[in-house]
C-alpha cells in the first residue's frame, strides 16, 4: 500500500500540472459580465489536486499515515468490486446526463451511492438526492451563469430563470 501511494499521488500530480497547463489556454480569471473564464473552474481544480498530491507525498516521506507505515497488500477483490461499482455509477450518471440532464442524473446516481452502495437511511439519502441538485442549480445557473445539460427538462426550468433574469 505505500508504494501505491507514492505512485498515484506521482501520477495524480503530473496529470494536474498536464490539465493546468492546457486549461491556462483558456482565461482562467473572472471575466467582467460573464463569469469565470472557461478554464477556470478546471484550473483551480487541477491547483487543489496538485497540492493535495504534494500533501499525500510529505506525509508520504514522513510517514505520518496510517496508509504511509502500511505494508499491507494495495487492492484485494473487495476494493476491485467496489471500484467497478463507482465506475459502472458514475458511467451510468454521466450517460443520463444526455437524457434526463445534471439535475435529473444527480440524484439518481445519489440515490444509488448513498442508500444501496453506503447503506444511509432514506431519510439522509433524500436529502442530499434533493438539496444537491438545487444548490448545484443555484450555484452554477445563476451564481456562475453557467449552463448544465438538462435532457428533456429543459423546458422546466424557464420559470426559474423568469423569477431570476
Amino acid at each position: 500500500m505505500r508504494a501505491a501511494e507514492l505512485v498515484m499521488a506521482i501520477v495524480l500530480g503530473v496529470f494536474s500540472l498536464y490539465l493546468m497547463s492546457k486549461s491556462a489556454e483558456l482565461p482562467i480569471g473572472w471575466i467582467p459580465g460573464e463569469g469565470p473564464g472557461g478554464g477556470a473552474w478546471p484550473f483551480w481544480l487541477a491547483a487543489g489536486m496538485l497540492f493535495c498530491c504534494i500533501a499525500i507525498v510529505y506525509r508520504w516521506a514522513r510517514r505520518i499515515t496510517p496508509e504511509s507505515r502500511s505494508e499491507e497488500v494495495y487492492m484485494n477483490s473487495r476494493t476491485l468490486e467496489l471500484i467497478l461499482l463507482n465506475v459502472g455509477a458514475l458511467t451510468a450518471m454521466i450517460g443520463l446526463f444526455h437524457i434526463v440532464g445534471a439535475y435529473g442524473a444527480i440524484p439518481v446516481f445519489l440515490v444509488f451511492y448513498l442508500r444501496f452502495l453506503g447503506g444511509h437511511s432514506w431519510r439522509l439519502t433524500g436529502t442530499f438526492a434533493v438539496v444537491t441538485p438545487v444548490v448545484t442549480f443555484l450555484f452554477f445557473e445563476i451564481a456562475l451563469q453557467k449552463t448544465l445539460p438538462k435532457g428533456f427538462t429543459d423546458p422546466w426550468f424557464e420559470p426559474i430563470f423568469e423569477f431570476f433574469y
